[in-house]
Parts: structure tokens; C-alpha cells; sequence
């Protein structure tokens, strides 16, 4: 490596980018609204980046991540970048911001890009659409613009996007692609623009650039791996070009890393927490790594626990003599994680001391850093000294007997209901419900006085009698509105909930909720993950007086809303000393209690969301029996005690449904409500095909654009449905829950859904 090249040493492989107090969220909003206009919203951005590369470079890494800023999702971007624009979107004649958000939104009747989940993690991206007429083309410079951007401060950057191949296989056909065509088949095209993107930022002066791999973290075939050989044998073979640093994370590169070695690309950043001991273990058999950078990923970036600096330095030592360069970084982006422990002044020291943020994280790669180049004492004492810390903070975490004597109480019988036919009949019977039954899958809007609400309470403006006082009018509102659309089966809204997993985390004692621990999910919504921390438990009811104050406003049923044992975790930073399927049963047991309180009351259905099903699902296929088995196991342990006319529903959504229909159908809910309406319709005829026997309710409009479908429109989407499956099995409710949207629009729309129902009926001559 030549003088003018500077190494990799420490990094990260990305950072959040919503800002510290969510600044890009609310300007974002505002931007929607036409409260601010498109010079706000870059002046906001530019803030945000310049702020972020000011502080990564002060912080001591000796290469810091660009490129890292998006408005909305990095994949998006990348379609945008290289010209992959559906037709739909240039036919709205929107200038180039508004048509990036009509791809992420929708844009009046035109429907938006699918959503789904960034692997296994709770990020979503923008699926492109590709097709044989897609010509990729460099239509943009983002990349080498805030190369410059930063330079231009004095910062030296390492522009980060992803990788070709992983982007193609993160993509979808186009409708009405051939039944032939492979995304792959775009690959060469794809390369021409990569190439020319590598060699403007060559000019620009950018000494390395990080291409993101993580599709590979999965299980690939032989065409798959040979189309990533193809890709970096091309792009490393480019004469004019920065260093090529490609990234695997969330999990072990498996059969793509020895491909990768054999590449003329410069470094590999190898994720050592997610891939394991295997990971760091294939390095030292690949000849080809000896002359490479290798960037080891051995902080977690994806949990907020402290890194134990011992065993990452010790892990670290492991490589140095089987690689030509060793680098040492987080194990991916810090997207997934908060800014920083420090705004969280509420924790109890205890839990404190066993947490790392982002800020706190980045401190820990510089450590680590410095000591595998310095051998001072210095540095090793302040390793030890942290770990130290660490490993005592963890000792001290609570037990909760009672909670490990009802799991070791557990028998398989827990864990089942009656058999679904008979519990269909007796539900039937005692619920009375048409075919095509209406619903929806639980929140409503979360207006500026349910917000306002929330805020006085915490701030002491208002007691907890005169919340609950708003709140029981809010759900009285929500209660007429859906009586008055014609619903058949009602739900409370969900005022009082802040986030459908925070919610119940700070109800259950060994779950903490943070103040400041905000996340992106996706475009402007942020969350922020609880953190489960000790054994989990139910010390009261946590759902039963609003379920029961609603149920009593009216004769139709309404539904009792719970979150399930998966998704609480998913959604949550969850203890690492013991295995996940121990805290989704904790998890359950508490959520089984609730249960029996909901039906004693007289509650008839009771719907157990677990959306974050397919999240968390293992990607390689040698670790999902394992999954599903607990996964599956938890649900059922929680919806257990459940009597046969009790109608369970579960929710999913935003997710590739087809790899896991069978978690789905070993959930044995009664009834599975479903997105489909950005899919069209897919999965309805998947999960008949599977030969799902259960009733499923297919998402018919899509929550997250503020379009209000039409009849004619929903009716379509109703009839594709029928086609798949009968429609005495077919249930009727948006994809996903109405917090985000408007009673202006949501009222319309379940107006027009209720319709599009009873005219589907009326065809087909069903009751």
C-alpha cells in the first residue's frame, strides 16, 4: 500500500442518519406537509451530513464512512443513482425530489415501490423493479457529490453504496416480466455503471469506496456466487479506480468469501459477532486474503450491549498473520442502533454500565484499533479496565424464580389448542361474522391531541385520571367511526400506546424503555427499541381496561390487541447470555396472562401481532427448523390457554412471506392478516398453494401512502384474491395498522373497503 493510499485501520461501516433528535424525521414531514421546501429540506440534510462527518472524524477512526446520508432508504438511492426508474414515476412529470418520494410513498393513484425488510433486521427498503427494458445508466452523482462535500471540510471519506450484485438480488422483476428473465441477466449492464461511478470518484480524489455485499451472508447458488466473481474480477480489474473494500455482514460470507479472495478487489470487512467463530476461522485458509485488507467486524453493530474488548482484541490478534492488512470496525452500520447512551439520563446505573450506543461504540473501535497498532500499556490497561466493567455489570443481573420455575414447568400441551376445524365451528357460531368479514389490523391515527395528550402527562400538565379521560374519548371516537364505515369486527385504536412494542416493555418488569433511543425503520418512522434485560415477567394487566372500556360501547366484537413474543424481541435490544428462544418464552408466558384475562372478560377475539415473523428468520437454511420451532413454540405457548371460541387473529407485514409459510402455518392462528397490496395479491395464492387451511385477511391498500384507494380499485384486489382462495376463508382490512395516516384519509378508505366488500359478496352470492 503506497503512502498516498491510507489504510483502513479502524471505521465503522455506516452510521444513523436521522440525526440526534430525529431532525431529518421532522423535516421530512414537514417537506410532505409544504411546510418547507426543497432548499429547507437540503439545508437540513447538509446539516446532518456535515454534522456526522465532523464527528466520526473527530472521534479518533482513522477512515470514516460517506455516502451513509439518504432522505429516505440507501437502496432507493442506488435505483435512482444508476436510472432505475419504473415508467409509472416518469410519467408524473415531478422534479427529481418529488419522484424519489412518489417511489417510496406513491404519488396520487400511482402505487409506490414494495417495502420490506432490510435481511433480518427491523430496517426496511424500497424493492426496485427491474425488467429487460431496464437500462442502468450513472443519471446521478450523489456519492461523488458528498465525497466532495466532505472533502471540502477537510474530511477524507470512504464513499460507501451497495454492492451491484447484492442490489440485483434485492430487486424484483417488473410486472409483466418474462416468465425467463433473471435479475442477473442485468449484471453487465449494472457493471458499465458501477465502473463509471468508481472511476469519477477515482477523479474526485476518493482513495477507497466500501461496496456492500450482505446478500451473501445468506445461502447463494453457484450462478449467484459466479455472478459475484464476475462482478469483482470486472470492477478490480479497473484501471482508474479508488480501493475496493467489499463488505459481508449479519452473518458468515460462507462459499462468497473464498470468491472474493480470488478477486483483485482490495479488502473484505468480515461481520466476526453475527457470522461467529466461523468467520474469523476461513480467513486463515484462503491464501488469497495474505495480500488484502481485512476489516474485522467484531463490535456488535446491531445490539447495545458493550463489547467485550478482551475477546474482540484477542479475536482480532487471530488474523494478523493470515492477512496483508487488518483492519477492526463495527460488524455493519450503526443504523440499527441510537445515537447515544449519554442523552439517557433515566437508566438505572446497573443496566448503564452494560450499554453501548453509536458514540459509545465508535470509542470502542477506536480502542481496539489503537491497541492492535500500538502495543502500549496504556491500551491494554484500558481494555481490561472496560471489560472489567463490562463482565461486572453483567453479573449483576436479576433473577426472577417464579419466572424459571413456570418454564421449567412447561409441558407440550401448553403449547396447543383444540384442532382448528372445530375451533372454526364453535368461533362461527358465537361470532356470527359474512364471509369477506371487514376489519382492521389495530392502531388508528395518532392525532396532534392524542400526541398533545401524552406530552402533558409526562410533563405533569395533566394526571393519569385526566389522560385516561381523553384516551376513553379518543377510543369512543375510533368506535364510531368504524360503526358508522359498517366494519365487522372493531378495534380501540390504540391511543394510549406510544409503539406497539414499547408499550407492553414498559409494562413487563425486566424490559426498559429509553427517552432518546431512536431508530429508523423506515423513511421518517423511527423507534425506539426497549431493551429486555433481565427475566420477563407480567407484574399486571396491560391491555384489559381499553379493550373492555371499548367492547362495552358496542355489540360487535372487538378485538383484544397484543404484540407477540417474536416481534417484542425483534423490535427490542435483547440480553445476549442466554438463548432468544429462553426470553420469547418469558416473553409468552407474560402475554398468556394477558390472554386469559382478555377472554375471561368476555373478550371474543384477540389478535396477537407478530409482523417481525419473517425478520428474524435465520439466513441460512441450515439454522431455520431451529427458529421456527421456538419462534412458532412461543406463539402458541402465549395463545395457549385460549378457549376454542375465542378467534385469534395474527398480523405480518412488509416481508418475503414465501420462505416462511410454514412458521406461518405453525403458528395456528385462526385467522392471519397479511400485506398484499403492494404484491398484488401474491401471497394469498402462495399460501393456498402451500395448503394453508386457515382463514387470512389480505392487506387491500397500502397504509403508507396517503392515497385513498377507490372502490373499483379495492374490488379488483378483492376479486384477485377470490380467485386464489374461497372467499368463506377471505378477510377483508388495510396491510398494516392507521397510526401514521389521517382520519381525512382514513375514514374514505375504510368507507370505500367496507363497499368494495359487500360488493364482492353480493357477486358472488355469499352471506
Amino acid at each position: 500500500m503506497t503512502a498516498a493510499t491510507p489504510p483502513i485501520g479502524s471505521t465503522v461501516l455506516g452510521y444513523p442518519r436521522i440525526g440526534p433528535d430525529r431532525e431529518l424525521k421532522r423535516a421530512l414531514e414537514r417537506y410532505w406537509d409544504g411546510r418547507l421546501d426543497q432548499a429547507g429540506l437540503a439545508r437540513v440534510a447538509e446539516d446532518l451530513r456535515t454534522r456526522t462527518w465532523t464527528e466520526l472524524a473527530g472521534s479518533g477512526l482513522d477512515s470514516v464512512p460517506g455516502n451513509t446520508f439518504s432522505l429516505y432508504d440507501h437502496v432507493l438511492d442506488t435505483a435512482v443513482l444508476f436510472d432505475a426508474v419504473p415508467p409509472r414515476f416518469r410519467e408524473l412529470g415531478l422534479s427529481a425530489v418529488d419522484s424519489y418520494f412518489a417511489m417510496a410513498r406513491g404519488h396520487g393513484k400511482t402505487a409506490p415501490l414494495e417495502l420490506t425488510k432490510w435481511f433480518d433486521t427491523n430496517y426496511h427498503y424500497l424493492v426496485p423493479e427491474l425488467g429487460p427494458g431496464t437500462r442502468f445508466r450513472l443519471a446521478g452523482d450523489k456519492p461523488v457529490t458528498e465525497y466532495r462535500e466532505a472533502a471540502a471540510l477537510g474530511i477524507e471519506t470512504r464513499p460507501v453504496l451497495p454492492g451491484p450484485v447484492t442490489f440485483l438480488l434485492l430487486a424484483k422483476p417488473e410486472p409483466g416480466a418474462p416468465a425467463g428473465f433473471t435479475l442477473l441477466d442485468l449484471l453487465d449492464d449494472l457493471l458499465d455503471g458501477y465502473a463509471e461511478l468508481l472511476a469519477r470518484l477515482a477523479a474526485a480524489g476518493a482513495a477507497w469506496v466500501q461496496l456492500d455485499e450482505p446478500a451473501f451472508a445468506a445461502d447463494r447458488t453457484e450462478a449467484e456466487l459466479a455472478a459475484l466473481r464476475r462482478a469483482y474480477d470486472r470492477l478490480g480489474a479497473l484501471p482508474e479506480r479508488p480501493r475496493l473494500l467489499v463488505a459481508g455482514y449479519f452473518g458468515d460470507l460462507g462459499p462468497a468469501l473464498p470468491v472474493l479472495a480470488e478477486t483483485p478487489v482490495d479488502g473484505v470487512a468480515l461481520d466476526l459477532v453475527a457470522g461467529g467463530p466461523a468467520a474469523g476461522a476461513a480467513v486463515h485458509s484462503l491464501p488469497g486474503l495474505r495480500g488484502k485488507t481485512v476489516v474485522a467486524g467484531v463490535v456488535d453493530g446491531r445490539n447495545v450491549w458493550r463489547t467485550d474488548l478482551e475477546a474482540a482484541a484477542s479475536a482480532c490478534a487471530s488474523l494478523l498473520g493470515s492477512v496483508g492488512s487488518l483492519g477492526v470496525s463495527t460488524s455493519c452500520s450503526l443504523l440499527h442502533v441510537p445515537y447515544d447512551l449519554d442523552a439517557e439520563t433515566g437508566l438505572a446505573p446497573a443496566l448503564r454500565d452494560r450499554l453501548a450506543f453509536a458514540r459509545q461504540k465508535i470509542a470502542e473501535v477506536v480502542l481496539l484499533g489503537r491497541a492492535l497498532t500500538d502495543d502500549s500499556p496504556a491500551h491494554s490497561a484500558a481494555i481490561r479496565e472496560a471489560t472489567g466493567r463490562a463482565r461486572r455489570a453483567g453479573s449483576a443481573r436479576s433473577r426472577d424464580d417464579r419466572v424459571r420455575a413456570r418454564l421449567a414447568a412447561l409441558r407440550p400441551e401448553h403449547r396447543r389448542r383444540a384442532p382448528a376445524a372445530e375451533r372454526a365451528a364453535a368461533q362461527r357460531e358465537r361470532l356470527g361474522l359474512p364471509a369477506l368479514a371487514t376489519s382492521t389490523i389495530g392502531s388508528f391515527p395518532q392525532t396532534s391531541e392524542v400526541r398533545r395528550a401524552r406530552a402533558d402527562l409526562r410533563a405533569g400538565r395533566i394526571d393519569e385520571a385526566g389522560y385516561a379521560e381523553r384516551m376513553r374519548a379518543e377510543i369512543r371516537r375510533v368506535v364510531a367511526v368504524q360503526e358508522e364505515a359498517g366494519l365487522d369486527v372493531l378495534v380501540h385504536g390504540e391511543p394510549e400506546r406510544n409503539d406497539m412494542v414499547q408499550f407492553f416493555a414498559e409494562r413487563l418488569d425486566g424490559c426498559t424503555a429509553t427517552e432518546h433511543g431512536w431508530v429508523q425503520s423506515y423513511g421518517s418512522r423511527c423507534v425506539r427499541p426497549p431493551i429486555l434485560h433481565d427475566d420477563v415477567s407480567r407484574p399486571a394487566p396491560m391491555t384489559l381496561d381499553w379493550t373492555t372500556f371499548a367492547q362495552s360501547l358496542t355489540s360487535r366484537p372487538v378485538k383484544g390487541m397484543l404484540t407477540g413474543p417474536v416481534t417484542i424481541l425483534a423490535w427490542s435490544f435483547v440480553r445476549d447470555d442466554q438463548p432468544m428462544a429462553t426470553t420469547a418464552d418469558q416473553v409468552a408466558l407474560a402475554l398468556r396472562d394477558e390472554i386469559r384475562d382478555l377472554t375471561a372478560a368476555g373478550i371474543r377475539v384477540v389478535q396477537v401481532d407478530e409482523p417481525a415473523l419473517r425478520e428474524l428468520l435465520p439466513l441460512r437454511a441450515e439454522h431455520r427448523k431451529s427458529y421456527v420451532d421456538w419462534a412458532t413454540g412461543a406463539f402458541r405457548l402465549a395463545t395457549g390457554a385460549a378457549p376454542a371460541t375465542v378467534q385469534i387473529h395474527t398480523h405480518l407485514c412488509y416481508s418475503e412471506f414465501a420462505d416462511v409459510l410454514d412458521a406461518i402455518d405453525g403458528l395456528d392462528a385462526d385467522v392471519t392478516t397479511i400485506e398484499a397490496a403492494r404484491s398484488r395479491m401474491e401471497v394469498v395464492g402462495d399460501l393456498d398453494a402451500a395448503g394453508f387451511a386457515r382463514d387470512v385477511g389480505p392487506g387491500v391498500y397500502d397504509i403508507h401512502s396517503p392515497a385513498v384507494p377507490t372502490v373499483d380499485e379495492l374490488v379488483r384486489l378483492l376479486e384477485a384474491a377470490v380467485a386464489a382462495m374461497p372467499a368463506e376463508r377471505l378477510w377483508v382490512n388495510p396491510d398494516c395498522g392507521l397510526k401514521t395516516r389521517r382520519y381525512a384519509e382514513v375514514e374514505p378508505a375504510l368507507r370505500n373497503m367496507v363497499t368494495a366488500a359487500r360488493t364482492v359478496r353480493r357477486r358472488l352470492g355469499v352471506a
